[in-house]
């Protein structure tokens, strides 16, 4: 996927703070430090465009940025870096405020067409698996994506890839994944998925 623009907009934490423009929105999710600003970044072949840290809980607030390319499909959409869940080094009550910020966005945003989920390929924690529990409950089965791949050896792979479907149940293991921010591997198939799921939105308001 080739990339005419790519630009940070706003950090938000309030419905009244979101961009204005009612476009098409990809949300991010994925607990603390697994490589969401990486992955966007790798995405839009920008190397600082997402700010990348160590620390876990760096992002705070829910971050915009404006994307464009030539594709008609998804040619003008939001991407949304939602902070992490679970383990964060930030005080106990800033984390409690994530949890309506980020349920409030997921559930009542409109613009929102597809949730990509990130989660680590070294292993799934409880929360990821809530998670993903949770987002198929509200009606936005996420587009699964496990990172960090290239350290995992070629015979880690598999069992790592099975481990994790069995434990979330996912429906189609064939749909999960595998990316590398550090190699660009996954990038091509974690575009056609979002485009697959632009696809089928817009076929969707058509029939209505």
């Amino acid at each position: 996927m080739k990339i005419h623009s790519a630009e940070f907009i706003a950090s938000c934490v309030n419905p009244e703070q979101y961009p204005r423009e009612r476009l098409p929105e990809v949300a991010f999710v994925g607990r603390s430090n697994v490589g969401k600003s990486s992955t966007i970044n790798s995405l839009l072949i920008r190397k600082k465009l997402s700010k990348v840290s160590v620390t876990p809980g760096k992002t705070r607030t829910l971050n915009f940025f404006r994307i464009k390319t030539p594709d008609k499909v998804v040619s003008d959409m939001f991407f949304v870096d939602l902070p992490g869940y679970g383990y964060a080094k930030v005080a106990k009550s800033v984390r409690q405020q994530w949890g309506p910020m980020i349920e409030r966005y997921l559930t009542e945003r409109e613009q929102l067409f597809a949730v990509v989920q990130l989660i680590d390929s070294r292993g799934v924690e409880a929360h990821d698996v809530t998670t993903y529990q949770w987002l198929v409950h509200m009606g936005h089965p996420p587009i699964v994506v496990t990172t960090k791949v290239d350290k995992l050896n070629r015979s880690q792979r598999n069992p790592c890839l099975a481990k994790l479907c069995q434990l979330l149940k996912v429906p189609n293991p064939d749909e999960v994944i595998l990316y590398s921010a550090k190699t660009n591997e996954g990038r091509l198939e974690l575009w056609n998925a979002i485009r697959e799921r632009g696809e089928t939105g817009q076929a969707q308001k058509e029939n209505f």
